[in-house]
């Protein structure tokens, strides 16, 4: 992934977290359970918390020689958002409880791209040290 793809994408989603929080307070208070609600502002804090990650790694991007896995790593970031809060903002507006099943897969994408970046970080100290 570019980086300016990486930063139009976090803050698109930072958008969608925003709104999405918006709306689950204001809009779905009154028509969702209090399990469902509490479900979809899990949903709205994963997203901006993981879109905050993909705009750092936007960032790092620009100050970093070779980017390749780090984009790879924001890619596989972005997979996670779709899928974690994707499933779970499904679940708590349609109440098809398999969709839960799927969530899981999202926090693997996202413990994936932070040990991706992790790794980036380490190789590029160790690289420099040398």
């Amino acid at each position: 992934m570019k980086q300016s793809t990486c930063i139009v994408l976090a803050a698109l989603n930072m958008l969608i977290a925003v709104g999405a929080g918006a709306f689950g307070a204001h809009g779905l208070k009154a028509i969702l359970s209090i399990d469902m609600l509490a479900i979809w502002q899990t949903a709205v804090h994963y997203q901006m918390v993981h879109a905050l990650g993909l705009f750092g790694m936007g960032i790092l991007m620009s100050q970093w020689t070779d980017a390749t896995l780090l984009g790879r790593a924001a890619v596989t970031m972005l997979v996670g958002i779709i899928v974690f809060s994707g499933s779970l903002y499904a679940l708590a507006l349609s109440g098809i409880l398999w969709l839960g099943a799927i969530t899981p897969i999202g926090g693997v994408a996202f413990l994936v791209a932070w040990g991706m970046l992790a790794w980036c970080a380490y190789r590029r100290q160790s690289s420099s040290s040398h």
